[in-house]
C-alpha cells in the first residue's frame, strides 16, 4: 500500500480524496467510487500500488494515438479499478473488479520494473490505459518521473475524470492524452458513466493550456449518442480546442451491460466522420474497421495520402521531416517526423 498524494483529512478520521471530480467523502474502512483508494484509520492509501493487472507492448496506434511517433511501440500498463461505471465498458472484467467484487488483482511490478522492460522491448513510450490511469495515479506519477529520465515518453489513455490539481501535478511528465469525450450529453455521463460531463470538457482545455499533445476519441453507440445533433456539438467543442486535435471515431461492439444493442453501422461512422472534417477538424478517424478509408491520415492542405493504415499496421508514410512530401504542409502532432 502506499499513501495517497491528493487527500484532506477530516474529523472523525473521515478523509475527502481530491484526486477526481467524485471528491469522495471516505469514512474509516471505506474506499472511494474507484474502489481502490481506502481510508485506513484517518489515511488514505492506494491499494493498487505496483500491482499491475495488465502489461505488454502495444503499437501505438492501439491507444489510438495516431499524431505521436507513429508506428512505435509502447509499453502498456494498468491496475484493476476505474472511477467510472460505463455500462459498455471493454475491460469491465478489470476496471469494475474491486467494485462488483471487492477484489485487487494484480502482479507486483514496479515502476523501476516497467522501465527495464519497456527499454528491453524498445518502446518509445509508456501507456497508462486499458483501465483509468487516474485512479492508479501514485503508481503511474512516480514510473512517468522515472521513464522521462531515461528519455522514455508517458502517455494517458483516460476518460478525463481527474482533478486540476493531480492533472497539473503530473502535467510536467505527460506528454500525451487520448481523452475518451464519450457524449457531449450530461445525462448520458450520469446514466451511462456515472460521472458528468463538465469536468471531462475542463480536462481537455487543460490538458491544451499545459502543452500536452491531445488526441479525443468518441465511441459511437446506436440510439445513445450517435445524432448528428450531438456529433455537431462535439466537433465544435474540438475545433474550439484546436483544428490539430485528431478525433477518433470507434465503432461499438456489444459488451458488458450493453449486449443488446447491435454494432455501429459503418455508415454511421462515415457520417460522424463528414461531421468534424465539415467542422474544420484536420484529421478525423474510423476506428474499429480495419481497412477502412478513415484509418488513414490525409494532408489537410493538398488532400494527399500520407499515412495509410490497416488496423494497426502502418502501411504507407509519406512524411519528410514531419511534413507532406508532396505539398511541405507541417503535419500536427509529435514525433511525425518517424
Amino acid at each position: 500500500m502506499k499513501e495517497a498524494m491528493f487527500y484532506e483529512k477530516l474529523e472523525d478520521k473521515k478523509v475527502r480524496c481530491r484526486l477526481c471530480p467524485h471528491f469522495c467523502k471516505i469514512s474509516p474502512g471505506k474506499r472511494g467510487i474507484c474502489g481502490v483508494k481506502e481510508n485506513r484509520e484517518g489515511i488514505l492509501y492506494s491499494l493498487v500500488y505496483g500491482k499491475a493487472i495488465s502489461s505488454g507492448v502495444d503499437p501505438i496506434e492501439k491507444k489510438p494515438f495516431y499524431h505521436f511517433y507513429p508506428g512505435s511501440s509502447a509499453f502498456s500498463i494498468a491496475t484493476a479499478g476505474c472511477n467510472f461505471r460505463c455500462l459498455h465498458c471493454q475491460n469491465s472484467s478489470i476496471s469494475q473488479l474491486p467494485r462488483e467484487r471487492g477484489e485487487i488483482n494484480g502482479e507486483e511490478l514496479s515502476p523501476e520494473s516497467i522501465i527495464l522492460q519497456a527499454k528491453r522491448t524498445n518502446c518509445k513510450s509508456i501507456s497508462y490505459t486499458y483501465t483509468e490511469p487516474t485512479i492508479f495515479f501514485e503508481y503511474a506519477y512516480d514510473t512517468s518521473k522515472l521513464a522521462q529520465k531515461e528519455g522514455i515518453k508517458n502517455t494517458f489513455i483516460t476518460n478525463g475524470y481527474i482533478s486540476e490539481e493531480a492533472l497539473r501535478e503530473i502535467s510536467p511528465y505527460l506528454d500525451a492524452a487520448n481523452v475518451d469525450l464519450k457524449s457531449f450529453s450530461e445525462d448520458f455521463y450520469k446514466k451511462i458513466c456515472g460521472g458528468h460531463l463538465e469536468p471531462v470538457l475542463g480536462t481537455l482545455k487543460l490538458m491544451k493550456e499545459l502543452g500536452i499533445w491531445v488526441e479525443v476519441t468518441t465511441l459511437i453507440i446506436p440510439g445513445l449518442n450517435d445524432s448528428e445533433e450531438e456529433l455537431e456539438k462535439i466537433a465544435k467543442f474540438i475545433v474550439g480546442l484546436g483544428k490539430d486535435v485528431p478525433w477518433h471515431l470507434s465503432r461499438f461492439y456489444p459488451a458488458y451491460k450493453l449486449e443488446k444493442i447491435p454494432p455501429t453501422p459503418v455508415e454511421t461512422l462515415h457520417r460522424a466522420r463528414g461531421i468534424g472534417l465539415k467542422a474544420g477538424l484536420r484529421y478525423v478517424y474510423t476506428g474499429n474497421v480495419p481497412g477502412d478509408e478513415g484509418e488513414n491520415t490525409y494532408c489537410y492542405n493538398c488532400g494527399k495520402l500520407l499515412i495509410g493504415r490497416y488496423g494497426y499496421r502502418i502501411e504507407e508514410f509519406n512524411l519528410e521531416n514531419g511534413k507532406c512530401k508532396y505539398c511541405q504542409a507541417k503535419i500536427d502532432g509529435v514525433g511525425m517526423e518517424r
